[in-house]
């Protein structure tokens, strides 16, 4: 009798302290993990590496809106107010003076170089790439050893040689002077980012496309370029941006009005005693629409195509 009686008597102690335990809210709080907080215990804020995102940004975001506000700008509201304080009476002026300075000739003029740049050297690269990877002599890999030797010539070191290699072919002031030096060029460092992708390749693929009866050609096209395209993306929008920038083979190789490009054609807002800086702007922001539109595409394969085979 005494240890029931003890028993029920401590029967509404463990009811008290059950309830004691239930959060605040009745019901309406049962079964809800407990809040913990988005940083660890003792973890402490990277303040350094914070601030120096935000000054990294503002390196990155400063010039692009200064670019921007000038070429709304006339020269005198430029000369005569707060040059990063955007304009209280914005016009497209600038934009007609470049427009109307025969701009689309020289934009056609930078898309032919650059689409037939880009054309010559994907293509190459990419044959040059799959016969390195599946090559089973020792010519792939001396092949591979001699492009690669361009990536160390600078093109700064040549400019001479290929000027009178042009001169002596008859190309000068062609628009054919700026495909040729700057496909070979290109063709190194594009190699090296496709070789790298192809070899991601598993091996089962090729061999089970060859049981079927397909020809090197047909396995180029229907397996490595599909599976390549990261790759392919990757080095055709740095190619695209390094050739359409492009000024020391213009400025060497061109002389007349009809094949220049665009970084030659702000030239044409410099005068003897000034420059028209707002046009100038103007004609930077207009020649960049295509590059950030291409790189808008592209930019989901740019990360892969660079890391391609580095994993390993």
């Amino acid at each position: 009798m005494t240890h029931a009686a003890s028993s029920t008597a401590a029967t509404p102690d463990a009811g008290q302290a059950l309830e004691l335990t239930q959060p605040a809210g009745g019901a309406r709080g049962a079964g809800r993990p407990a809040r913990t907080g988005t940083r660890k215990p003792g973890e402490r804020p990277n303040l350094i590496a914070g601030a120096f995102g935000w000054f990294w940004l503002a390196v990155i975001i400063l010039p692009i809106y200064y670019i921007v506000i000038t070429s709304f700008r006339t020269s005198q509201d430029l000369r005569a107010n707060n040059q990063l304080v955007p304009s209280s009476e914005p016009t497209v002026a600038p934009f007609i003076r470049v427009i109307e300075n025969d701009f689309f000739q020289f934009f056609l003029n930078s898309v032919i170089v650059t689409v037939s740049t880009v054309a010559v050297v994907l293509a190459v690269s990419l044959m040059a790439a799959y016969y390195i990877t599946r090559s089973t002599s020792l010519g792939g890999s001396r092949l591979f050893q001699l492009i690669l030797l361009g990536i160390a010539i600078p093109v700064q070191a040549t400019i001479i040689p290929v000027y009178y290699l042009i001169r002596e072919l008859g190309l000068y002031d062609t628009l054919w002077a700026l495909i040729l030096p700057q496909i070979a060029f290109a063709i190194p460092l594009s190699v090296l980012i496709i070789v790298n992708f192809v070899r991601d390749i598993p091996n089962e693929l090729f061999e089970s496309m060859r049981v079927d009866g397909a020809g090197e050609w047909k396995i180029l096209g229907s397996l490595v370029l599909p599976m390549s395209k990261p790759a392919l993306m990757t080095v055709g929008i740095y190619q695209a941006l390094q050739v359409w920038n492009g000024f020391l083979f213009p400025l060497v190789l061109t002389q007349s009005r009809d094949v220049r490009v665009l970084p030659l054609s702000l030239w044409e807002y410099q005068g003897q005693f000034g420059v028209d800086v707002p046009a100038t702007l103007a004609a930077v922001v207009l020649s960049a629409v295509p590059l950030l539109i291409a790189y808008i595409v592209g930019r989901r394969y740019i990360v892969a195509g660079l890391t391609a085979g580095f994993s390993k």
